[in-house]
């Protein structure tokens, strides 16, 4: 007996909402997999791209690597392995791999054979902002693809930043929607990060990469972070949004920013960075009117994440898991979508996601190539 149908694939979905969850996120660009205060030297870590999975450890020198999750032998976690120096080797017969994917050691007898030639697939790695990023596509394209600029957090007084992340049980598509759209407040009633969210301005950028959203909102106004906001300095009253596909920022007044990195681990489970950053000449010390001397806003960010940051985006996480496990369950019922400023950004993941997995057919028809395997197809590397 074969189950009731599920939620169907891209090529066979019909309207915005079943495209839109059915789509990828494009791997030709860099996407966050860790912190680098995770992963000390001589650690590894498993994660994953669209169901491909992915190992990243660090050698004993500091040097990172990040390789295709399996033992080209009898396909083993690599993850599950022995960092050796700036090597990986295999739990099961001590294959040792180096950082580009080729097995430098066997640790067993070769019958009499030579050293076979094996290599799986190696993937660039770079860090930033304090995240460990690893460009999942095309290796030629990965020194034209740029990792987010943040100008703010660099230089002898960076502003006070707050990192936050988590894995929640959704498409990600759901938490973009999300975090665009300001209809929600209703759910954050306890915290009111925002409310009275009025949508001033939605358009696809000049360049067709991205989409730009504006709202007239009442912006940090709970009742632990109202105290602190100097709105003297700060102006509030507005947001605007930006969808750098594949990425997300954000800018309230210039004093209030993030951006927002999103790792689509599968087709159900997104790994989700939040980066928040404060002007600092914008923090008061409550009841003062005085700017918070530039050493008390490290301890007021870790107060600010644990009373209301985390408690609101918790919210959020349960909303868009609870939504995902709506859709599979009623996939084929009608949607109904107000904002117009999702719809664009649903367009634009959609579009994407259709380009490339255009220039990937094209690329396996070109006589001699040799076409790199979709994420999640489980096609060997061979070299």
């Amino acid at each position: 007996m074969t189950g009731p149908p599920g939620p169907p694939g891209f090529g066979t979905a019909r309207g915005r909402r079943q495209k839109v969850l059915a789509a990828g996120l494009d791997p030709d660009h860099w996407y966050p997999v860790e912190y680098e205060r995770a992963l000390p030297p001589g650690q590894a870590l498993a994660t994953s791209f669209w169901d491909r999975p992915i190992v990243v450890w660090r050698g004993a020198d500091g040097s990172l690597h990040a390789l295709e999750d399996r033992c080209a032998h009898r396909q083993l976690r690599l993850s599950a392995g022995v960092v050796d120096g700036c090597h990986l080797t295999c739990e099961y017969h001590g294959w040792t791999y180096r950082g580009d994917g080729r097995v430098v050691h066997y640790a067993h007898d070769l019958f009499g054979r030579a050293e076979p030639e094996v290599k799986v697939r190696d993937y660039p790695v770079a860090t930033r902002h304090g995240l460990i990023w690893v460009f999942p596509g095309d290796p030629a394209l990965a020194g034209g693809r740029r990792i987010p600029g943040i100008p703010e957090l660099t230089g002898p007084r960076p502003w006070p930043r707050m990192d936050i992340s988590y894995v929640w049980r959704a498409h990600h598509s759901l938490i973009m929607d999300n975090t665009s759209d300001f209809t929600h407040a209703y759910l954050h009633r306890r915290y009111r990060p925002f409310w009275d969210a009025k949508l001033t301005r939605h358009a696809t950028t000049d360049d067709g990469e991205g989409v730009e959203i504006s709202y007239d909102a009442f912006i940090g106004g709970g009742r632990f972070v109202r105290h602190f906001v100097d709105r003297r300095r700060a102006d509030t009253t507005s947001i605007d949004i930006t969808y750098h596909y594949p990425y997300q920022c954000s800018d309230t007044g210039g004093y209030i920013k993030h951006w927002l990195f999103l790792l689509p681990m599968d087709r159900r489970t997104t790994r989700v960075f939040f980066l928040f950053y404060f002007k600092a000449d914008g923090i008061q010390l409550p009841g003062t009117g005085l700017t918070m001397p530039y050493r008390l806003t490290a301890p007021l960010m870790r107060a600010v994440s644990a009373l209301t940051a985390r408690p609101t985006l918790s919210q959020d996480g349960r909303a868009v898991e609870g939504e995902q496990l709506g859709y599979e369950r009623h996939f084929a019922a009608p949607s109904v979508e107000l904002n117009p400023a999702v719809r664009l950004c649903q367009d634009l993941t959609i579009r994407k996601w259709g380009e490339h997995l255009a220039r990937d057919a094209h690329a396996r028809r070109q006589p001699g190539g040799r076409p790199r395997p979709e994420p999640g197809s489980g096609a060997p590397q061979g070299d």
